[in-house]
């Protein structure tokens, strides 16, 4: 029995990369999951295979960017397993480009997914966990808040603001009923890469994911080790980056 064994985590961003990475470790560890993402074909394949190896799932279209479909994830877990343990926010986009080139557009989507949408993650899951008397909010963020590059300003700006109401959300809760851990990985093996719109950009980052990405599955692990942690210990935050990357 490990610490996963019998939790019920929700995971937004799980059709693909570090959601369903994510997703198949845990259930492999004894976890029930609910899988949200917007490609509902995707995840009812990724379902299927979880259930023919005896695994509890459910799926959930959820667009984070709305919050009924987070209300909605949040609500079908409680109701399908009796209640929600872990929210693992991991949906995100990745619309870097120059400041200079003054693309509303893509910071507003980026600010809808990236940042509103972990928003809406923490106020759906909230009652719940303080009902239950315990919960966690695992969230991906990412090391480009960490080193500020010039086409990642306003992402990596977002990830900090993720970073920074993590640990207020941290500060309010000491009660030791919420508990919250910012994992925050480097080049990784994901189609992150595809929502970047400029196209000399896109194709920079994937040379780089090319030469030095890890894959999806060592991220898993480590919110697999943030997860089962016992009630006592809380991970803040993890960096998890290809030895490489500078």
């Amino acid at each position: 029995m490990s610490g996963i064994t019998g939790k019920v985590v929700a995971i937004t961003g799980a059709s693909s990369g570090i959601g369903e990475a994510t997703a198949r470790l845990l259930a492999e560890r004894g976890a029930v999951v609910a899988l949200g993402a917007r490609r509902t074909e995707r995840l009812d394949a990724i379902a299927g295979e979880l259930r023919d190896r005896g695994a509890g799932v459910i799926t959930c279209r959820t667009d984070v960017t709305r919050r009924a479909d987070l209300d909605e994830l949040v609500a079908r877990t409680v109701a399908e397993f009796g209640r929600i343990d872990v929210l693992v926010g991991n949906a995100g986009i990745s619309k870097i480009g120059l400041m200079a080139e003054g693309d509303v557009d893509a910071w507003s989507a980026m600010i809808d997914v990236n940042l509103r949408g972990v928003l809406h993650g923490i106020a759906a899951a909230m009652p719940a966990f303080r009902r239950q008397g315990a919960g966690h909010f695992v969230t991906t963020v990412s090391t480009a808040g960490l080193k500020i590059t010039p086409t990642m300003a306003v992402y990596g700006g977002l990830k900090n603001a993720v970073r920074t109401i993590l640990e207020g959300l941290r500060q309010e809760s000491t009660d030791g009923v919420i508990r919250t851990t910012a994992v925050s990985p480097g080049y990784v093996r994901t189609e992150l890469a595809d929502s970047i719109d400029d196209a000399g950009v896109r194709e920079q980052i994937r040379r780089s994911m090319a030469e030095l990405a890890i894959a999806p599955e060592a991220v898993a692990r480590t919110i697999a080790f943030a997860i089962e942690q016992p009630d006592d210990v809380e991970i803040g935050e993890i960096v998890i980056r290809p030895a490489r990357q500078d």
